[in-house]
């Protein structure tokens, strides 16, 4: 999937739009699970004790706060996104629950990570894989600033394997979700993420693309029936571009 940056373009803006009340609809469209999918996400990044962790497209930064939470105090977090007023609210949520010192805030998306070559112990990156114009790219980039042997996480929306769920679950998505998000913030944000997540690969497809990264051993695990997806792979540590 390429787009010639348009979908940068694109995607930045959409997202400073709805900074101010991500955190509201996240909860609320979710139900509160999200924070559920984010705790399992970070289980699986098996923490280090000290070293660099890269949180990719952290929006807010709920991911990179539940590291702070579950990791290290001798752990340091790298929060990226390519929106400023999604860095904006993470920077005051950090900065709120004292983690701020532990912290670097950086502009930038997956396609050019403003990170040196093998600097990080571990890197994850929570429903955002899915905006990223080329994805290959981004995959490359996230093993490029990967220490040998360390882990990627990737947490995504699927869709349930189920016919009678995955039918729910796409109107909910199609109809409701629209509804929902244009009573309190942008509706066209809303109408994105369902296109965005049925233009999704497949599982086993998203784990050949890892593998076609560079990454090894590819594996996957369901949550919520399938609603969403866990994904980790490692930086085996050869032929960096």
């Amino acid at each position: 999937m390429r787009d010639d940056g348009r979908n940068r373009r694109k995607i930045g803006p959409m997202f400073d739009a709805l900074a101010p009340r991500y955190d509201l609809l996240n909860r609320l469209l979710s139900l509160g699970i999200d924070r559920y999918w984010r705790r399992r996400a970070v289980r699986w990044l098996d923490l280090p004790r000290q070293g660099l962790i890269l949180d990719a497209a952290s929006g807010t930064g709920d991911v990179a706060l539940e590291i702070a939470r579950q990791g290290s105090s001798e752990l340091q977090l790298v929060a990226c996104d390519l929106s400023p007023g999604m860095l904006k609210r993470a920077r005051h949520k950090m900065r709120k629950r004292f983690y701020g010192g532990r912290f670097w805030l950086l502009l930038g998306d997956c396609e050019a990570l403003p990170l040196q070559t093998a600097v990080c112990v571990g890197a994850i990156i929570a429903f955002g894989i899915r905006n990223v114009g080329d994805r290959r790219a981004g995959l490359r980039e996230l093993r490029r600033v990967l220490k040998p042997g360390a882990p990627l996480v990737v947490l995504e929306f699927s869709q349930p394997l189920r016919p009678l769920l995955r039918a729910c679950y796409l109107f909910y998505f199609r109809r409701i979700l629209p509804f929902i998000g244009g009573l309190l913030s942008d509706s066209s944000a809303y109408r994105y993420l369902p296109d965005s997540v049925q233009n999704f690969p497949a599982r086993n497809e998203f784990k050949q693309m890892l593998t076609e990264a560079g990454f090894a051993e590819p594996e996957h695990l369901d949550l919520s029936a399938g609603i969403v997806t866990l994904y980790r792979a490692r930086n085996p540590g050869e032929n960096l571009d």
